[in-house]
């Protein structure tokens, strides 16, 4: 038994040693620059190990965005959970989504602009991805009123991805983030 309990720590150890260095990787240079090959090299492993753990560079890409989600869920709920008044909840939530984006650009484009194969509102999600989720409605919920929560959970996700996504392509005024972010929650939170 205790063979079996090494190799299987090993073997997590080395998949997580993949996924850290495809995001080190894509943190420095882009995804562009994550190869199979790359990444082989970068591990110290063969090929065939590293195909052992992930079918490709897009099962890789995959794992690297599910472990994103689990952290932005943290940061979310961090935030939100540091206020007590319900405004400033959603606020602080809302900034530390911003604040993740920035601070991780590769790791948000593969959590949300690269293609791949996580489905988001199914019975099939993720959990870390129903757990950020999950941080958003808890935002929502004292400012939801007779709206629907998921709805409205789903229209400003979108308002702040959409942010955040902008912002990342230098497409919004940088000096305006908190105008912004102030002229959102006015409208979500009026009644």
């Amino acid at each position: 038994m205790a063979i079996r309990e090494r190799r299987e720590r090993e073997r997590a150890r080395r998949h997580k040693l993949i996924i850290d260095t495809a995001r080190e990787l894509a943190e420095r240079e882009g995804w562009d620059a994550v190869t199979t090959r790359r990444l082989a090299e970068s591990v110290e492993y063969s090929q065939p190990v590293l195909y052992s753990h992930f079918a490709g560079k897009d099962a890789i890409v995959r794992a690297v965005a599910i472990q994103g989600f689990g952290e932005l869920a943290k940061a979310l709920h961090a935030a939100r959970s540091a206020q007590d008044d319900p405004t400033e909840a959603l606020r602080a939530a809302s900034m530390a989504y911003l604040d993740f984006a920035e601070k991780r650009p590769a790791l948000y484009d593969a959590m949300f602009l690269q293609q791949l194969d996580i489905p988001f509102g199914t019975s099939e999600t993720p959990q870390e991805l129903r757990a950020g989720f999950d941080e958003l409605l808890a935002a929502l919920e004292p400012v939801a009123g007779d709206r629907d929560l998921d709805t409205l959970a789903e229209v400003f996700w979108s308002a702040i991805h959409g942010f955040a996504t902008l912002m990342l392509g230098a497409r919004l005024r940088p000096d305006l983030r908190e105008a912004r972010m102030n002229l959102l929650l006015d409208v979500f939170i009026a009644n």
